[in-house]
């Protein structure tokens, strides 16, 4: 293991469009995803066995984190969030796996993770306010602030990226570094501090991606309040 180990690396190149090992990564983990949910959802029973009951546990705490936030529209957002929440949690714990990196220790997947989630709030905003009112918001409580709501929505989205992606870079370069000096006679307690990374970072963005998707659907009614 190398320095160039946590760079990108060219796959193959279909004419001038490169396939880094970032993006057949990530092809990867959204094929394993389609075929998890595809399995566990098969057999579904009214009495579930330990599989059954530690996925819906697990489903059921990121709904619970879900209805915490947007109590009204839980049932509207919880597809987007929990498939994101999934995604960077199963993206982290990929560089665990010898030979492969997590994705989102390469920007361009955390930029990509972050523009979708801009998005998103966008959408769910327009969908669930209509698109009048919800651009409204952007000029309250004075038309002046514009520019400053959209440098707002800007800069909260490149730090999204950078966040997640400058703390899963530094976690492999760390675990780089303690390989290097010492080997593999501590590998024990680097495992554990990138599960316990990983995980923290996964639901770190989450949480920041559901927020920011609370926001755009709740902005007429922060709008409201601040006026009452």
């Amino acid at each position: 293991m190398d320095g160039t180990d946590l760079l990108q690396h060219v796959v193959w190149r279909i004419g001038p469009v490169e396939i880094t090992d970032t993006v057949v990564t990530t092809w990867g983990l959204m094929l394993v995803l389609w075929i998890f949910s595809w399995l566990v959802t098969r057999r579904l029973s009214d009495k579930p066995g330990a599989w059954q009951t530690a996925i819906e546990g697990s489903i059921g705490t990121i709904e619970e984190a879900v209805r915490s936030v947007l109590p009204e529209h839980a049932r509207l957002v919880m597809p987007f969030i929990a498939t994101l929440w999934l995604f960077v949690v199963l993206a982290n714990l990929t560089g665990l796996i010898p030979g492969l990196h997590s994705p989102t220790r390469d920007l361009s997947a955390t930029a990509g993770l972050a523009i979708l989630v801009f998005l998103s709030a966008h959408w769910y905003g327009i969908r669930s306010q209509g698109l009048r009112a919800y651009l409204r918001h952007y000029l309250t409580p004075s038309p002046i602030l514009l520019p400053f709501h959209v440098i707002g929505e800007i800069t909260r989205t490149v730090a999204l990226a950078v966040r997640l992606f400058g703390n899963m870079m530094s976690l492999e370069m760390a675990a780089l570094l303690v390989l290097l000096v010492a080997g593999f006679l501590a590998p024990i307690p680097i495992l554990m501090l990138h599960i316990v990374e990983a995980l923290v970072q996964a639901y770190l963005f989450g949480m920041l991606a559901l927020i920011y998707v609370g926001g755009g659907i709740q902005s007429q009614q922060l709008r409201e309040q601040k006026k009452e």
